[in-house]
């Protein structure tokens, strides 16, 4: 992104002291809020609310981990104690509707949650940004990724657990560039083996870790860009590249970087 200024982002508590009630929650996730990397993706996407103009705000120092980890890694006392904190503070403001750009968020606030009590009208940012473009909002004139070639790695937790395939396929649409699929791809496609707590544990033995092998169907394409949509995702297969020795040759940007950059943002 072309801007290094600060940008306003509005904050739940200060928006709701004032009698006002955002239209949607933009949750950040702990990667958004916490990794160097990923908070990169969490700028880009807060500059796409901003250009839209949409009703949002964030929870700032109150958010905190879904505890969607802790169940991937098998202690439920700790999940359980976090998801009912979050939950307290989303019904204490009314939450309506969520807008995760982590696809583990988005699946445990959809399909975890309710059993708890946390009902909530989930939206994950790739399905968000496809609106925007369905209703005429969201339009781009650039072709600075006009002679790049772009292929897409999906993930596990917005693939196969919950059937979004097309909708982060049609937003990379709206971008002007040369797209091609990984041989394996949409319900076929290969974990980028961070997945399941495997995130935060040493890897099992083996003959090759899986990250390497999805690195590996990725520069099979000849792309030049690997365009992701999950924060375990790029930290996986930026760790391919670099052991490809590849960083010269292929970038990792997710989604949201694409379209903010498209947009000169």
């Amino acid at each position: 992104m072309a801007s290094k200024e600060k940008i306003e982002v509005p904050v739940m508590a200060d928006l709701f002291a004032k009698g006002e009630k955002p239209e949607y929650l933009f949750w950040v996730g702990c990667a958004g809020a916490f990794d160097d990397r990923y908070k990169k993706v969490a700028r880009a996407f807060t500059l796409i609310l901003n250009h839209l103009k949409v009703n949002y705000a964030v929870l700032g120092t109150e958010e905190t981990c879904t505890g969607d980890p802790a169940r991937r890694a098998g202690n439920e006392m700790i999940f359980q104690m976090q998801a009912l904190t979050v939950i307290e503070i989303l019904n204490g403001y009314e939450v309506k509707n969520i807008i995760t750009i982590c696809p583990h968020c988005y699946n445990v606030f959809k399909n975890e949650y309710p059993e708890l009590g946390g009902n909530y009208n989930v939206i994950n940012y790739t399905k968000f940004l496809k609106q925007q473009i369905d209703s005429g909002n969201l339009k781009v004139k650039s072709e600075i990724f006009k002679d790049r070639k772009i292929t897409y790695h999906d993930p596990c937790y917005l693939g196969r657990c919950n059937d979004i395939y097309d909708a982060p396929r049609e937003v990379l649409d709206l971008i002007p560039s040369e797209k091609v699929e990984m041989k394996r791809n949409k319900s076929l496609a290969l974990c980028c083996g961070a997945g399941g707590g495997q995130m935060f544990k040493e890897a099992e033995k083996g003959d090759k870790e899986i990250f390497i092998e999805r690195t590996e169907d990725a520069l099979e394409t000849g792309a030049d860009i690997i365009a992701t949509a999950c924060p375990f995702c790029m930290t996986m297969l930026t760790d391919g590249i670099k052991y490809k020795n590849k960083e010269e040759e292929i970038e990792n940007y997710d989604i949201a970087e694409l379209i903010a950059i498209s947009l000169d943002l």
